[in-house]
């Protein structure tokens, strides 16, 4: 080693600055020489963690308790989701609360970073440069048509001659003027993306910097971006304006010189389909838990409760036995609750991409969208009375319904039916008759999983409707007979349904392959389910009128 070179590299101390630092204080951020560590760590009115030098920074940084600045904070309070020391935790404030060590929850929090980034950087990132990309096709192809056009009306008004070139110059100036709104559209819609890639780029800079960091209170304060990155612009479609010459009429020249369609747009939501590489892997893939255990319990005012669908990771939306559904909050704060139009229960609940609540209504057969506290009726049925319902990665929803003989499953694009899926190939029926319980999810491949009771199984199948499997429980199990109800599918594609009178959720893979159980919550009638972002899964408790938040996911291993 040069040691001209080497002694470049030496690292004095901070405190008498004359000495090599062989030793690091983690909690102070002080290099020491070994005569400066002992004055150092004699100061008993701070906490220290003295560590050689070369594994500077390995210690979290534990952030000072704000109500108790002589202890720093060792847990993570799940419902306030703060850093807390351990006097907080035996605290009026946090009774009944649950704690986890603060180092699990920051790990857990760079899990979701790292996701976060992979995501970004692999796959919403590469989108928004193709929609830019396209929009610059979109701008020659109009260039064209709309000189397409321009030429063809010069060429009409050259043989009607001089009487019609009054005419001409209307029709010029109206379709000069639409390309100019076409155009105006265009450039709006390429500077709001590149404003979205400005702030994509910057988040995916601070995330880089958060994974960087050991400051667990900058870490833990970062708010996900990703599902409003999700929402990726709309392509425009655009109706181009179309020339359609007349018979010349010297008499009727301005009438039957022709006319030009109006400039016309709409909008296509833009979704990943199964074959792109997201559906690879958008998430990290995680093993199960050994242990699965209960993150929090939120009490809801329910006598008996059915149905819950995740408004957010920290809100759902939850049903019961009456007429109301409601919004709770983690700490089972009630946010907000809507009164059906019919002053029927509702049959069941969901949320759309967008976030607005849906729920079926058997009494008037109908189903609604709720935005904000408007309640719009979508669907009425006649002959078919809608059971449950679930919303799709495309947007359109899926409905059970029945008519006491059959069952069928419906999808709709808003309002308008576009595929019914009720027998297999042999034109058997896929699902059972009557109007006993069955609820639905569409997996990640696009697969279409029905939880049927009376024929006590998971009924899975594919996008055209095509029978995949049937799943009755697994090989060989102590418990009693099967019996499914709430059904959900997570990141995964993994398919979980709620084991009614055996108190207990089935883990499938998305062939049908029986994976394990989560059975050791102390579910009291497991029911409506769902899952959040996070694959943190929710239970509506039947008996209890509880819910409960389950971690069943490992987190990532770090490369």
């Amino acid at each position: 080693m040069d040691p001209l070179n080497s002694a470049q590299d030496v690292v004095l101390c901070t405190n008498c600055t004359n000495s090599a630092a062989l030793l690091h204080c983690d909690i102070c951020h002080l290099d020491l020489c070994e005569d400066c560590v002992i004055q150092h760590i004699s100061d008993i009115s701070k906490d220290h963690k003295v560590v050689p030098i070369t594994q500077k920074g390995s210690t979290p940084d534990y952030p000072i308790c704000l109500k108790h600045s002589a202890r720093r904070c060792q847990l993570h309070c799940v419902q306030c989701d703060i850093p807390i020391c351990v006097q907080c935790s035996s605290s009026k404030e946090h009774k009944g609360h649950t704690f986890v060590d603060i180092k699990r929850a920051f790990e857990s929090k760079k899990d979701i970073l790292e996701r976060d980034l992979q995501e970004l950087e692999k796959y919403i990132r590469p989108k928004y440069l193709e929609t830019v990309s396209s929009i610059l096709v979109q701008k020659t192809d109009m260039i064209k048509h709309f000189q397409k056009i321009a030429t063809a009306l010069i060429e009409h008004g050259e043989a009607i001659q001089n009487e019609i070139n009054n005419t001409i110059k209307l029709l010029k100036s109206d379709l000069d003027e639409m390309g100019f709104k076409h155009l105006a559209i265009l450039n709006e819609k390429e500077d709001n993306i590149s404003q979205t890639m400005s702030e994509i780029t910057q988040n995916i800079a601070d995330i880089k910097k958060l994974l960087e960091s050991n400051d667990i209170c900058l870490v833990t304060t970062y708010k996900s971006r990703i599902a409003e990155f999700w929402k990726l612009p709309p392509h425009i479609k655009v109706k181009f304006p179309i020339f359609s010459p007349q018979k010349i009429d010297r008499d009727q020249i301005s009438q039957c010189f022709g006319t030009l369609s109006s400039l016309s747009f709409t909008t296509e939501d833009q979704v990943f389909s199964s074959e792109t590489p997201e559906t690879e892997s958008s998430h990290l893939e995680r093993p199960l838990m050994n242990e699965p255990f209960i993150i929090t319990t939120i009490k809801c005012k329910y006598n008996s409760l059915f149905h819950v669908a995740c408004q957010e990771d920290d809100k759902v939306w939850t049903s019961g036995q009456d007429n109301m559904i409601k919004l709770y909050n983690l700490q089972g704060e009630l946010l907000n609750s809507i009164q059906t139009k019919s002053g029927s229960r509702p049959g069941d609940v969901s949320v759309t991409n967008g976030g607005d609540l849906v729920y079926t209504d058997d009494k008037d057969k109908s189903v609604n969208i709720v935005n904000n506290t408007k309640i719009q009726e979508v669907i009425r049925l006649r002959g078919w009375i809608p059971r449950n319902v679930c919303s799709t990665t495309s947007g359109d929803l899926l409905v059970i319904m029945d008519n006491k003989q059959n069952t069928k499953v419906v999808r709709y694009s808003y309002s308008t039916e576009s595929q019914s899926i009720q027998f297999n190939d042999k034109g058997q029926p896929l699902y059972s008759s009557g109007g006993y319980i069955k609820y639905i999810s569409e997996n990640k491949n696009l697969d279409i999983c029905v939880s049927d009771v009376q024929a006590r199984a998971v009924v899975v199948v594919n996008r055209a409707g095509k029978l995949r499997f049937r799943y009755t429980g697994p090989p060989s199990t102590t418990y009693g007979s099967f019996c499914p109800i709430g059904i959900v599918t997570d990141s995964h594609g993994r398919i979980l349904t709620a084991d009614y009178t055996n108190d207990l959720i089935h883990i499938l893979d998305q062939d049908g392959q029986f994976l394990r159980y989560i059975d050791n919550c102390h579910l009291q009638g497991p029911w409506g389910l769902c899952v959040d972002t996070n694959d943190n899964l929710f239970v509506a408790e039947h008996k209890t009128g509880e819910v409960k938040k389950i971690q069943y996911y490992m987190l990532a291993e770090k490369s």
